[in-house]
């Protein structure tokens, strides 16, 4: 019977991730921690990198919180609002860059990075899903090439 080879009903929304999966996620990190402190973006920016492929997301709003998160379980790729409440990231990046784990600086402001840090990528908040994307895919795979 036909019936047989029907998936259970509601199925489909058990794992909704699956509908924005692309075909091959060949190069995307594992596990990324978005640092970022409006809840609403952060979760944009999760829903976003889960749709890609991605296995993990992990969400911090402020730096304390990161370097927190990065001494339990260090990510494979990291994205750092620069403007955080009443703080800047760049500890997070300074941490980050000591481990060799690739990360991006966001920011909505245009803001002025550390001579540190000035050849680190950047996006633009709000920055379009395919730049997001880019951005993850060249840093997980030349990783080991640091």
């Amino acid at each position: 019977m036909m019936v047989s080879q029907l998936e259970p009903a509601g199925a489909d929304l058990l794992e909704p991730w699956r509908i924005m999966e692309p075909a091959s996620s060949d190069g995307l990190p594992g596990d990324v921690l978005i640092v970022e402190d409006d809840p609403i973006i952060a979760l944009d920016f999760e829903d976003t990198i889960l749709g890609f492929g991605v296995k993990a997301v992990r969400t911090a709003g402020n730096v304390a919180m990161a370097l927190e998160m990065i001494a339990d379980k260090a990510p494979d790729f990291a994205l750092l609002d620069v403007g955080l409440v009443r703080e800047k990231s760049f500890a997070i990046a300074e941490r980050l860059d000591e481990l060799q784990i690739p990360f991006v600086f966001v920011t909505g402001y245009g803001a002025e990075l550390p001579v540190a840090f000035a050849h680190r990528p950047r996006l633009p908040k709000p920055c379009s899903t395919e730049a997001l994307q880019s951005a993850l895919i060249p840093r997980s795979r030349d990783r080991a090439g640091r």
